[in-house]
């Protein structure tokens, strides 16, 4: 029996993850899977009612759980809290509660969608990467780090970018290991050409390939480069591999070829895994049912997959997604002219309708 904790979080985060829950209601009995949901809160909605942004009994369920299934945090009732107390910094939490050192990021332009991008469409349709960022590690988290007065009124601002040997290789393998599931392809991103930290990345990476994937093609690219030929040539890429800062970017860049945030899954994952919409909570739109179901949906989809083990289910709702959309439904933040115009509760209703069939 999987074990699932939800954390609808806060604004279109509860009604995104209500339709996910739908769904994988239906599934559960196509699949004869009972799954076990429990559920907290987490972000705004666990400050209001706890003070903070996570709770240690959340910690512990999370870490109980299979999966954590996450919706969206936060907003601007709660950006001017203190850092430690904003929605925010539960996210980073919790993260390392399940040390969860992997970010996948998909970016999948839909046939459907591919007039959306802000690229042509013969140079986007099919594009179908998967990117894959260490999360722990990096700029983002070396010392020492800070700002020191000088002298004379001036100051010094500084980050270390710090990779270890194990670091490398662990997120090294997670990229391999999806790779071998997809084109068997990895495109490693660095900067070997004048940093350190970089040639180190790209000899272990090498290394990690020869040993232990010697089935899966290895391509490395300089960060810049890599920038340029993701708008050159999206489709020529399978799993993209980066650093924290380096993956932090390109998933940015990688996102904005599909046309919305609103498609887009995203999963961290490590000894325990979360699963959360790229999409933030949206207080503008919150319960007005105008909300983007999909990229909750396909998160459901990466939960069903690479935690759950349960891989017919998944591809069974990234299919029924596409074929709503081919039939030309679309909620707002994707609505073109001669499409059919649809609220969150009744895109989650069109997909149930695919697959029950």
């Amino acid at each position: 029996m999987p074990r699932v904790l939800v954390l609808p979080g806060d604004g279109i985060g509860v009604e995104v993850t209500k339709v996910s829950l739908d769904i994988l209601e239906i599934l559960g009995k196509k699949h004869g899977v009972e799954f076990e949901f429990e559920t907290g809160l987490f972000g705004g909605s666990s400050i209001d009612a706890h003070g903070i942004p996570v709770t240690k009994e959340v910690l512990d369920k999370a870490k109980a759980s299979d999966a954590v299934l996450m919706g969206a945090v936060g907003g601007p009732k709660w950006e001017n809290l203190e850092h430690a107390k904003k929605p925010e910094s539960g996210l980073l939490a919790i993260r390392k509660e399940l040390d969860a050192f992997a970010n996948l990021r998909p970016a999948v332009v839909y046939p459907a969608l591919a007039d959306a991008s802000t690229l042509k469409r013969d140079v986007v349709e099919g594009t179908d990467i998967m990117v894959v960022r260490e999360l722990t590690g990096g700029i983002y988290f070396g010392t020492p780090r800070g700002i020191d007065k000088i002298s004379d009124g001036e100051e010094k601002g500084y980050n270390t970018l710090v990779y270890t040997t194990h670091e490398i290789e662990r997120i090294a393998r997670v990229a391999f290991d999806i790779a071998r599931k997809r084109k068997k392809r990895v495109t490693s991103i660095d900067k070997a050409n004048v940093l350190e930290v970089m040639q180190l990345w790209r000899t272990i990476v090498t290394k990690v390939r020869e040993e232990e994937y010697p089935d899966v093609e290895l391509e490395h690219l300089y960060v810049d480069n890599a920038a340029m030929q993701l708008i050159r040539r999206p489709k020529s890429f399978d799993v993209m591999l980066a650093g924290n800062l380096f993956g932090d970017i390109i998933s940015d860049e990688a996102a904005q070829l599909t046309g919305s945030l609103g498609m887009l899954p995203s999963a961290s994952i490590g000894k325990g895994a979360l699963y959360e919409p790229v999409h933030g909570s949206a207080p503008d739109i919150a319960g007005q049912d105008i909300a983007n179901p999909i990229a909750s949906l396909l998160t459901t989809a990466m939960m069903l997959k690479y935690s759950l083990n349960l891989d017919k289910a998944a591809v069974e709702i990234e299919d029924a997604v596409k074929r709503v959309l081919e039939k030309g439904y679309r909620t707002a933040d994707i609505y073109q002219e001669g499409t059919k115009k649809v609220g969150c509760a009744e895109m989650g209703r069109l997909v149930a309708e695919e697959l029950n069939g």
